[in-house]
């Protein structure tokens, strides 16, 4: 049986070239090299990136979910890779046996679509939120779930070319939801593998400029696009309550409510519901659509 090959899809702004110089680097030192590395620039001409990559400077910056879509549609046009890695600008792979451990992964089950890497910071600690579980407790405890992190993961591109790519509109914020949540409806499986490590720094979701404001309107956006009817107010009902519980600021909690008025007001996109039996699945993995 062939294994299957890698492809690298990396988005920056420029703006962090010593963090990207040293993702670069630690990409070229894995043991399985990918077959296609190619680096997206969101609004910036990535003219001082030497290394040998794929350059595709974007002259308006679409957001993560879109920049990272140009980067999958050359290398699922390509026909050069069969799973994409997708990492952060500012994070750093430890190990020199990622790739090579990723592949095997995907080699040995037909049906693995998205496969999540642990996000770790330079001390080797994992915050509770990166974590793709409700029990957060143990972020070694590997298996089966129902979310990733889009700080490093990698995809089945035989997944994507039958479930789509990243919803470009989000810009930023729950993409990944999404795309898992398209991912479970179709079939195949999510596995969070805690020995494969992105080193991250550790840093606030709310560094982002328009944070909250994405925030709500991609979860209204979300709801809208993926959930059965009598589900979607439950859903919102659960996150207005736990971001007035958590959110201490009035500004922020403003800009959120702004954000979740936009959500209802604005489209959403094409709507396709998962079916209920996704529901039960997700609910059996201990994770039900509604957290």
């Amino acid at each position: 049986m062939s294994l299957p090959r890698l492809g690298v899809v990396i988005v920056t702004m420029g703006n962090r070239p010593r963090e990207l110089e040293a993702l670069l680097a630690s990409v070229e030192k894995q043991d399985v090299p990918a077959a296609r590395v190619v680096l997206v620039g969101n609004a910036t001409p990535l003219t001082d990136v030497g290394r040998d990559v794929t350059k595709v400077p974007l002259e308006e910056n679409l957001g993560c979910p879109g920049g990272r879509n140009a980067g999958l549609e050359i290398l699922c046009a390509s026909g050069e890779v069969d799973v994409v890695v997708e990492l952060d600008d500012d994070g750093l792979l430890v190990a020199d046996d990622v790739f090579r451990r990723v592949r095997q992964l995907f080699a040995d089950e037909t049906e693995l679509g998205i496969v999540g890497f642990r996000v770790a910071d330079e001390h080797g600690r994992t915050e509770r939120r990166w974590v793709p579980r409700l029990r957060a407790g143990d972020p070694m405890r590997r298996g089966p779930v129902t979310a990733f992190l889009g700080g490093g993961h990698a995809l089945s591109v035989p997944m994507l070319r039958r479930i789509g790519l990243w919803p470009a509109e989000f810009f930023f914020g729950h993409e990944e939801t999404d795309l898992a949540w398209r991912a479970l409806d179709d079939g195949w499986r999510i596995l969070y593998e805690p020995e494969l490590v992105l080193q991250h720094p550790r840093t606030s979701p709310a560094r982002h400029v328009g944070h909250y404001r994405h925030t709500a309107r991609n979860r209204v956006w979300l709801a809208r696009r993926r959930l059965p009817v009598p589900l979607i107010p439950v859903y919102l009902g659960v996150w207005v309550l736990l971001t007035t519980a958590r959110v201490r600021s009035v500004g922020a909690l403003g800009a959120w409510l702004g954000g979740f008025l936009e959500g209802l007001r604005t489209p959403c996109g094409p709507r396709t519901a998962m079916r209920w039996r996704t529901v039960w699945r997700m609910t059996r993995l201990g994770r039900p659509p509604l957290i």
